[in-house]
């Protein structure tokens, strides 16, 4: 493709010194950030080849769980069950067996709560879900907690993770977590470095669509 598209190339070949370097963000991280982003679009190819390479750059079989967490919680089963099935490859282990289910009990109020507290008030849907189904808000605070509080990464790098797996998809729930992730102590070059790691599944309009909500406070 080099001889027809040199500047394609050109370009894309800096996009991908960007991701993979060190720079603001740990490389390693920044491969694990692709290789979720490229799970949540069922491109296990992709997902594989950018999860060994965070293999190669130290990355923990325990910290690459975190992207099944995270996918478990914004992108559903399906997403999450590919993940695992790619970690297990790249780590050579056996998928973890099933465990006896743990209840954790939700205090009347604790999830509105955590709501107001995460995003400064309930936002609408939230509320919704809380006045039609208690038990259902009280799972999203949950699966909320567990992708970004109760992660094996640090919050601010689950929070980066999410920002990757959103900026691929073009939301503008990316708004929501470049807050969180500010929050949470990231600077503004590791929350770019994140949205460029959107660019190997997702293309240029990854960093377009997300970029007008970096001045989200």
């Amino acid at each position: 493709m080099g001889a027809s598209a040199p500047y394609t190339v050109a370009g894309y070949r800096i996009f991908r010194e960007l991701v993979e370097g060190q720079g603001a963000l740990p490389a390693a991280f920044k491969a694990l950030y692709v290789a979720v982003a490229a799970a949540s679009k069922n491109w296990r190819d992709v997902a594989v080849r950018e999860l060994q390479r965070g293999a190669n750059l130290g990355l923990s079989a325990g910290d690459a769980t975190a992207g099944a967490i995270v996918l478990s919680s914004l992108r559903g089963e399906g997403a999450a069950s590919l993940f695992l099935d790619v970690l297990s490859a790249v780590f050579e282990s056996q998928p973890p067996a099933n465990a006896a289910a743990v209840n954790v009990d939700v205090a009347p109020g604790e999830a509105e709560a955590n709501f107001k507290q995460y995003f400064g008030t309930v936002p609408p849907p939230l509320a919704k879900l809380l006045a039609l189904s208690p038990r259902g808000a009280d799972a999203y605070y949950l699966m909320r907690k567990g992708s970004i509080d109760s992660n094996p990464l640090s919050r601010k790098y689950a929070e980066l993770m999410l920002l990757t797996v959103l900026a691929a998809d073009y939301s503008p729930m990316v708004a929501v977590h470049v807050k969180g992730a500010r929050a949470a102590g990231a600077s503004d070059a590791e929350i770019a470095e994140a949205i460029l790691c959107a660019i190997p599944v997702a293309g240029v309009a990854a960093w377009v669509s997300a970029a007008g909500h970096l001045d989200a406070t």
